[in-house]
């Protein structure tokens, strides 16, 4: 790796912009020096679009350039495991989208791909990178709010539906889970520190994807519940966690850069918490770079991305189904 990281983004995705180039112009120690797309007129415009110096013929020559170190994989969930996997086999690092792939099975696919190449795996979960996770995290593992009791998390967000939306296309690895869902799940795994068990599941169904979801989950002698939605005719997302001693709320935990509020009550008495600083995006970026300098470990991928996946397969295959026009 030279002076600059470099990354080529696989896919010419809407969410790249805000997750990796934004970010990369306000830093000197990072580029975007290619895009490839499904056709190469499309990542042409995408590319001048971004001011992108590089388009590559394909997907294989993107992940086979020499001015690329990192790979962002920015395609619909169902490329996920097949393009990480061979950028990884390229000598690439991969940040991969969340969700990371279709299910466990691939996930582990990907994380021994990783392992073997001896190159670093990122799941772009943005959300987990920002100082307000951090210090809640940091809050949970302190014992301030004594032993857990309780928790719910939640993330609503209306997606119209159209044939051509990936997020409604079930082949691609669409549905309110995939997309939606898997924050709150990924952030209730995250500050509680072990693995759920489905208790019990709903899912409601519409176009042959999961539109809303619901879930019931144990977590060592407490109950969590999830709900995410892209019908429900509302936006929005929030956390919390119930203890012995007090609770925690944060409410837009996913993106505090555009608003967010977070209280902490122990003893009866409550606190705002700082919410500040740089753009999640931002924050993932960093985290990127200083994983790849060798000064930090990933925080997700790896086993927490084989967790996740196993997470949600089982909410799947718990889940009492029901469709609605």
């Amino acid at each position: 790796m030279g002076e600059k990281l470099r990354i080529g983004i696989l896919g010419a995705a809407r969410i790249a912009p805000n997750a990796v180039i934004i970010p990369a112009r306000a830093r000197d120690d990072v580029a975007i020096t290619a895009v490839a797309a499904r056709d190469r007129a499309k990542a042409k415009t995408y590319a001048q679009t971004h001011d992108i110096p590089g388009v590559a013929e394909d997907y294989d020559a993107l992940i086979r350039r020499d001015d690329v170190d990192v790979v962002y994989v920015a395609l619909p969930v169902a490329g996920h495991a097949e393009w990480t996997i061979k950028a990884l086999e390229a000598g690439k690092a991969v940040l991969c989208e969340k969700s990371f792939c279709m299910d466990a099975g691939e996930a582990r696919a990907m994380v021994a791909a990783a392992d073997k190449a001896g190159r670093p795996l990122i799941e772009a979960y943005h959300y987990r990178y920002h100082k307000v996770m951090r210090r809640a995290e940091a809050i949970v593992r302190s014992g301030e709010l004594g032993r857990l009791t309780g928790a719910k998390a939640d993330f609503d967000a209306d997606i119209a539906y159209s044939p051509g939306e990936i997020r409604w296309r079930a082949d691609q690895g669409g549905g309110a889970l995939g997309d939606l869902g898997c924050y709150p799940l990924h952030a209730l795994r995250t500050l509680i520190g072990t693995e759920p068990e489905v208790l019990e599941a709903k899912i409601t169904e519409q176009h042959g994807v999961d539109a809303a979801a619901t879930a019931r989950l144990g977590f060592d002698g407490f109950e969590a519940e999830m709900e995410t939605s892209m019908i429900a005719g509302r936006r929005g997302a929030s956390l919390t966690l119930v203890g012995e001693r007090g609770q925690m709320e944060i409410v837009n935990y996913l993106a505090p850069q555009i608003g967010c509020r977070f209280t902490v009550t122990v003893d009866g008495q409550t606190r705002e918490e700082p919410s500040d600083g740089p753009t999640t995006y931002a924050a993932q970026l960093e985290h990127l770079v200083e994983v790849m300098a060798g000064r930090t470990q990933p925080l997700t991928g790896g086993e927490d991305a084989i967790d996740m996946m196993a997470a949600l397969d089982a909410i799947k295959a718990k889940a009492v189904r029901e469709a609605v026009n």
